[in-house]
Order: C-alpha cells, then structure tokens, then sequence
C-alpha cells in the first residue's frame, strides 16, 4: 500500500472514530458543545501521526462533517468558527510530530487552539446570552471551558497511561512505515 494510500486510510478511520464517539456524550450544553468519549483525541492523533498539513486537513474535513450532522447554524461566520476553523485547530497537535511527549503537547495545543476559535464565536455572536451584569468575555471563557477542559483532561489521563503509551507507538510506528 502506498504511503499516501495509508495516510488516507488512517485519516478516514481517525475521523470515523472521533464521529463515533462524538455521539457517546456525557453532557451537551444548551448553545453547543459537548463533553464527549475522546472525540478530540482521534483528529490530534493524526497531526502527531502525519504532521501539521495532514492534521490541520484532517479537523477540517471533520469539522465540515460535523456542521453537515449537528448543524447549529447562527451566522455564517460563526459556522466557520464554530466548525471547520475550530475542528481545524485539533490539527495542531502536528507541530509537535516529531517531539518528546508530542501527543501530550499536540492535544493540549489543538484543543486550546478549538477553544480559543469557540471563544471568538461566543464573544462575538452569542454574548447577548451572558447573564444580565456579567462580562460576556467572562461568560465564554466559562462555558466553553465547561466542556473543553474535562475532555482535555481525560484525554491526557488516557494517553499518558503506559499500556495505551506503548499501543500509540505501535500505531505510529505503522502509520508511518515505507
């Protein structure tokens, strides 16, 4: 199988997965957003498998899929923050492909980059939901952090434990194999 072919392959299993299991949802916020099994993780593992390009591509083809099964649709902006451009960011986990622990910092760096994206889009377009007296910034920073910050961290538990360390290389060793 050509290098390209496998890339593919794995990018496709990578976005199936993360679809998967965005549906497995332990809460789902009124506004969007949602706590789920380890969506985000699928989407950063492929920029720390491929690198940047093939990350940032792969979050947002995912991002595109999700707007076309969960759409929740303000205005058009918003849909380019709140989908492709904030999926899109999970892809930078590829800029640590090639370093020490860089799943660990490619899933903390994409996911902040998802929450910074969603935190515009709440800033700018759904600010008027902020309680009466309270700062809308404020109020995005905190919501989007309700759901943002439990997966991240349940994520890093996840790939830090040594048994799923040791399969991860596995896989990256074979994603990559000639």
């Amino acid at each position: 199988m050509s290098s390209n072919v496998k890339r593919l392959v794995y990018c496709a299993i990578a976005i199936a997965l993360a679809t998967v299991t965005s549906f497995m949802k332990l809460t789902s916020l009124p506004f969007g957003g949602s706590i789920t099994m380890f969506s985000m993780f699928f989407i950063c593992l492929t920029g720390y498998l491929y690198g940047l390009k093939t990350g940032l591509m792969t979050g947002v083809s995912y991002g595109i899929l999700q707007l076309i099964m969960d759409p929740y649709i303000y205005v058009p902006v918003q849909v380019l923050l709140d989908f492709p451009l904030a999926f899109g960011a999970l892809g930078l986990s590829g800029l640590f492909w090639k370093s020490r622990y860089g799943l660990v910092k490619g899933c903390v760096t994409g996911m902040l980059g998802r929450y910074l994206c969603h935190v515009i889009s709440g800033y700018v377009f759904f600010a008027e939901y902020a309680p009466a007296g309270m700062n809308p910034m404020i109020y995005t920073l905190g919501y989007n952090l309700t759901y943002i910050l439990p997966e991240m961290i349940a994520t890093l538990i996840l790939i830090s434990i040594p048994s799923v360390v040791k399969a991860l290389n596995q896989v990256k060793r074979m994603a990559v194999a000639g």
